[in-house]
This record gives structure tokens, C-alpha cells and sequence, in this order.
């Protein structure tokens, strides 16, 4: 049975879900790959003799450069085509995999994970094509698969992560990972075809590349290594600085460059749409909200007795499962809701329903009812992601599909570079007790705020959704009803 795209042109149900299942497994072992490492970066210290916080940089160099490549990405999709960017993001992706676990020295592996970051921008280029190659209808049923993916790189990135790492070493752990890599690479070119929605004689705003990316970097960095060098430190205060007064010149050069009829990087115009900035908002709410969570959740389970549940780092990992396993149930099915109920309702559901379960967090006592409020996070999560992202590609013009996704990633990054430091600054500044041989224990207090700050969070995402505009289910139909009944007008097609 054929359906006809955005594009016009004609697809059968297999070739979308072939698709779907080489855009998934993207997802899923890009997520991998950078769960899999976290539990390892005592032994990577331990081998290249680095303090903890020289090590943390193994993670934020990843995110430094996945942030400010994300938008100059995302545009060069839009002018060459979302497929060939894919291609390349892939191979590039592959290949610093590969080499990562060969690292000589400290040095070495921080500037290969920093080249690996471009990893980052796979799910905006895989949500921007299906958007502009599958038929309308499927849009939002395929965006909760992607965005269950998540849950399944979670799920296995952890406990399966531990055991690699515990038994043969951090370095297998990316080993074993490269001949997924690569064959996904390969199915990308060979299977996934091309956008007609490509712009070449459009030229690249560099310079407004730079000066963004420039800027992202600064803030990310600063973020990610503040608890590490002290929020008040001068690298990070210096960092904070030198990013705001990059977006000075970035903001004047860009309306300049917008006026002489070029395509701005950063496209003020494309921002202060409702939808889109909606979007972003509740996407940098939903990052901030989970990397607290999991970050909180993982010390929770790993900090001895009477406070946390002495968990080894593989009990841990398996503690995340129901969190993950919600995220895999709930996420098609919000995509294939979603439709009829309409994004704005949905995404409010799924922000309530993470809100209440970090409510419930707060004052459990055993590990069974920890575990039943975590799946409802989870449940809330995968609901709200698989909602939210509708208002976006359902919104936004084909031409500018591949740099809006971006922006919405970077949006999504920051904020997880903010939730994750958060959480650490919390269990540094409530301690339980200093244990010699173990260190500083956190205090129950302090996933108690965590929790709190979560629930916060979440129900501003709830609030903040009902200012955009809707483009699916009942809601817009009523509208659109409403508005035709006085002159028997006929009934309008959703935006997008």
C-alpha cells in the first residue's frame, strides 16, 4: 500500500519501515554508545592518571562540539539535502568510534570524543526526514518510535556498559560497538533516499557559525565543568563571559546578513515563531529534567545504606530499567494518540504525569515504590517527547525542516548540560556523612530537592506548552469548525 509524502512522491509501508528501523537504530547506538561510558570513567582516569573532574571532560567534549555543530548541520542539510548530511555524519561517527578505543593518552581520547559529538545531530537530521518523506499521517506515529529509542539506548547502555567495562576492559566497550556503527552507516547509503527539498545555491553562513557555535561551546563547557572547577572559579566565570559577549556580535552580524538577502545561521525570524519557540523551551525543560533525574537516580541507587540502596554500578544500570522500559512502552503509543487527541493536550499529559511521579519520589522509603515512580517518569517523559516535537516539524516550513530540528537539539543539550550539574552541585552540598576510603556521602535531603526542582520543571513545560498553537487531533478540528460555522466555509487542513 503506497502513501504519498510531502514531497509528492509515493512510499510503500516497507520502505518506511525500513527506514524507520535504520533512523532507530541510529538513535539507539549513538545513545548507547554515550551511556556506556559513564560508568567507566573511574578506570579511564585510573589508566591516563587524571583527578575525576579531568576525566568529566571525556563527556562535556562530546557535548561542547555536538551543541555548536547541531545548527550548522541542521542548515547544511537544508541545503545539500538531509540524506547526504546523514551519510556523512554517520561516517564521520564510525570513524572516531573506532578510534576512541585506541587512544594512546588522555589528549587523545578528549579531542577524538570531541570530533565524536557530531554524533549529536543524527536524531534532528532523522526527524527533519521523515517529516519531509513520509506521509503526513505517519508523521507523529514515527516520531514516538524515534523517540522510543531513547528508552532502549538507555536501557541497555548501562548495565550493558558495566558488564563490558568490569569484565574486559572500558576499551571493548567501543570495540564491540563499531561494527554497529559501520552497518548502519552502509544501510543509510544504500537504503535512505534523498530529500527533494534542497536549497544549493544557498550559501553558508560561516561566520555566523562560528561566532554561535563559539558561544554555545563556551556556555556548555562552562556548565558541564562547573561543579568540577567551582561555579565561581574563574575558568567558568570567564567562560560565562566570553559566551555572552560572543552573542553580541553574533546578533548584530546576523540581522546585518539577514538584510543583504542571506540565510542567517541563526534565524531570529524562525525563533520568534510560537510553535518553535514553545519547542524549544519544553525541550531544554524535558533535557534539564531528565539528565536530574537520571543523574540523581544513579547516585541514589549507588550510595550505601541508610541514605541511598548500595546498588553495585550494574545494579544501578538495572535499577534504570523501568525508567527506559516506560519510555519504550509510551512512546508509540503517545505517536499514534497524538493524532486524534492533539499535541498540546498530550504534551501537558505527559509533563503532569513526570511531574506527579517526581512528587512521589520524593519521600518513598523502599526500592519497589523507587522503582514504580520511575516508570511513571519514564511513561511522562516518552509521552511529552513523542507530543511535543509534532509542534515543531508540523510547523515549520520544508526549507528550513534541517536547522529548526537543530535548534530544538541544541535547546534539548543545554538543557541537559544544566540538569546534570545541578544534580551534582545538590549531592555536593547536602552530605550525609564523610566516610575515609569512600568520600562525601549525599544526604537524603538532596534527592529530595532534586526530585523537587524535577516536579518544577516539568510543570512549567505543561504550562508552557498551552501558548502554542495546535496542529493536530480534536482540538484543531474544533477550531476549525468554530471558525467556518458563520460563513459555511469548509473545514481548513492542519499547519504544516
Amino acid at each position: 500500500m503506497s502513501a504519498v509524502g510531502l514531497s509528492g512522491r509515493s512510499y510503500d509501508a516497507a520502505y518506511t519501515r525500513r527506514i524507520l528501523l535504520v533512523l532507530g537504530g541510529l538513535v539507539t547506538i549513538v545513545l548507547y554508545i554515550e551511556g556506556m561510558l559513564t560508568p567507566s570513567l573511574p578506570s579511564i582516569g585510573s589508566e591516563f592518571h587524571v583527578s575525576i573532574g579531568e576525566a568529566s571532560l571525556v563527556l562535556s567534549s562530546y557535548l561542547i562540539t555536538g551543541v555548536a555543530l547541531s545548527p550548522v548541520v541542521g542548515k547544511l542539510g537544508d541545503i545539500y539535502g538531509k540524506k547526504k548530511m546523514l551519510a556523512i555524519v554517520v561516517v564521520l561517527y564510525a570513524v572516531c568510534v573506532s578510534i576512541t578505543g585506541f587512544s594512546p593518552n588522555f589528549g587523545f581520547m578528549v579531542a577524538a570524543r570531541a570530533f565524536q559529538g557530531i554524533g549529536l545531530t543524527v536524531f534532528p537530521l532523522g526527524m527533519s526526514l521523515v517529516r519531509e518523506e513520509f506521509p503526513r499521517e505517519m508523521v507523529p506515529k514515527a516520531q514516538g518510535l524515534l523517540s522510543a529509542m531513547f528508552g532502549v539506548g538507555f536501557a541497555i547502555s548501562l548495565p550493558l556498559g558495566s558488564w563490558v567495562s568490569n569484565s574486559y576492559g572500558w576499551r571493548t566497550t567501543y570495540h564491540t560497538s563499531i561494527p554497529f556503527v559501520i552497518a548502519l552507516a552502509v544501510l543509510v547509503i544504500l537504503w535512505v533516499r534523498e530529500s527533494e527539498f534542497r536549497r544549493p545555491e544557498t550559501r553558508v553562513d560561516y561566520l555566523g557559525a562560528l561566532l554561535l557555535g563559539g558561544s554555545l561551546a563556551a556556555f556548555v563547557l562552562a556548565l558541564s565543568e562547573g561543579p568540577t572547577w567551582g561555579w565561581l572559579a574563574s575558568p567558568t566565570l570567564g567562560l560565562v563571559v566570553i559566551g555572552a559577549i560572543l552573542l553580541v556580535p553574533l546578533t548584530a552580524y546576523e540581522r546585518w546578513y539577514h538584510a543583504r538577502g542571506g540565510e542567517s545561521i541563526l534565524d531570529l525570524r524562525l525563533l520568534k515563531e510560537r510553535n518553535v519557540l514553545v519547542t524549544n523551551i519544553v525541550g531544554g525543560i524535558s533535557g534539564l529534567g531528565m539528565y536530574l533525574a537520571l543523574l540523581s537516580l544513579t547516585y541514589l541507587f549507588e550510595t550505601p545504606a541508610p541514605v541511598g540502596y548500595g546498588l553495585s554500578i550494574l545494579g544501578a544500570g538495572l535499577g534504570l530499567l523501568p525508567l527506559a522500559l516506560a519510555m519504550l512502552i509510551f512512546s508509540p503509543i503517545a505517536g499514534s494518540l497524538v493524532s486524534r487527541i492533539g499535541t498540546r493536550p498530550m504534551t501537558a499529559l505527559g509533563s503532569v504525569v513526570t511531574a506527579v511521579a517526581f512528587l512521589f519520589a520524593i519521600p518513598v522509603q523502599s526500592l519497589n515504590q523507587l522503582y514504580i515512580a520511575e516508570f511513571f517518569m519514564g511513561a511522562g517523559i516518552a509521552i511529552m517527547n513523542a507530543s511535543v516535537i509534532n509542534l515543531l516539524v508540523l510547523t515549520v516550513a520544508p526549507r528550513d525542516m534541517g536547522l529548526a530540528t537543530s535548534m530544538n537539539s541544541v535547546f534539548r543539550n543545554v538543557g541537559s548540560s544544566v540538569g546534570a550539574p545541578l544534580s551534582g552541585s545538590l549531592l555536593a552540598t547536602f552530605v550525609y556523612a564523610v566516610i575515609p576510603g569512600v568520600g562525601a556521602i549525599p544526604s537524603t535531603v538532596a534527592f529530595q530537592w532534586s526530585f523537587a526542582i524535577a516536579a518544577v520543571t516539568f510543570l512549567a513545560a505543561a504550562v508552557t506548552v498551552y501558548f502554542a498553537r495546535e496542529v493536530l487531533g480534536r482540538p484543531l478540528r474544533r477550531a476549525a469548525a468554530s471558525e467556518a460555522a458563520p460563513s459555511g466555509r469548509p473545514e481548513p487542513e492542519s499547519i504544516g
